[in-house]
């Protein structure tokens, strides 16, 4: 198993050393790291040249984590990949407990872990609704994303399958991705807190662009669009999609915004019927 670890970073000089050497320090050895710096103003890829002299730095024009992260995968010689977002870090067994059972269980390409949540310098719990799960978990991951990018390890060759993450997403890109996963592939979940995933600070991508929900909405239209899906999984995907589109008229309508409401109302019908006649 040779695991290729892929890092993303965009101005975050003072958070990304602290994720390298999250790996660094890995019980089991990646067989390379690959740091993608998105077009970095802040000395980041000066730092990682003068300190890391082992990492592939790739460096990048400013296209956000998605372009990142498919980057830094295509130049990948491995065949297994893990990501690992700039802001969060890896417990020192993280690789060598994922890379255990998945040795021990071929039949798995997918597989995450359970976390530590760091807000603001204090550790939080988990709310009900962020629960993980592993096996067939597609209907699991319709309402929000339950995958955390720095847990996961995962066969390279299932991107050519399913495709890569989306650069036209600002947000939810890997929502987007992992309901193209979880729709084909049985997941491996390790309950075992193996990241450490740290949040409050200003730059986070999901605080970032306001009206989350409207990008699940627009991966979910892109799923039934453009991605074959079986017909169970179909139908849960146009119920999920049709109960957003409500959520998200109401918001509309509160804010009288009447022309987006009339178009958010036809997809609602087109949906509908579309589940009906299928």
């Amino acid at each position: 198993m040779k695991i290729s670890v892929v890092i993303p970073t965009f101005n975050r000089i003072s958070l990304v050393a602290r994720a390298i050497d999250s790996v660094l320090k890995q019980s089991l050895n990646p067989y390379e790291i690959i740091v993608v710096d998105d077009g970095s103003d802040d000395g980041t890829s000066e730092m990682i040249k003068n300190k890391y002299k082992s990492i592939k730095l790739i460096q990048q024009q400013n296209n956000g984590v998605s372009a990142a992260r498919n980057n830094g995968i295509k130049h990948a010689k491995g065949d297994w990949i893990g990501l690992l977002d700039s802001d969060d870090e890896w417990t020192e067994k993280k690789l060598e407990n994922q890379a255990d059972r998945l040795i021990k269980t071929p039949e798995y390409d997918f597989c995450h872990t359970n976390e530590i949540w760091i807000r603001n310098g204090v550790r939080v719990n988990q709310r009900k609704k962020h629960e993980k799960y592993g096996g067939y978990i597609f209907d699991k991951c319709l309402d929000i994303c339950r995958i955390s990018p720095s847990s996961v390890l995962f066969r390279k060759n299932i991107l050519d399958h399913v495709g890569w993450f989306d650069n036209h997403l600002p947000v939810c890109e890997d929502y987007d991705l992992w309901l193209r996963i979880t729709a084909e592939y049985r997941i491996l979940f390790i309950d075992e807190p193996l990241i450490i995933k740290y949040g409050g600070h200003d730059d986070q991508l999901s605080h970032s662009v306001e009206g989350i929900e409207f990008f699940r909405i627009k991966s979910l239209e892109n799923l039934l669009e453009r991605s074959e899906l079986s017909t169970d999984n179909r139908i849960l995907a146009i119920e999920m999609i049709i109960k957003k589109y409500n959520i998200y008229l109401n918001g509309l309508v509160k804010r009288k915004k009447q022309g987006e409401a009339d178009q958010i109302e036809k997809k609602i019908k087109f949906w509908k019927k579309d589940m009906i006649e299928y």
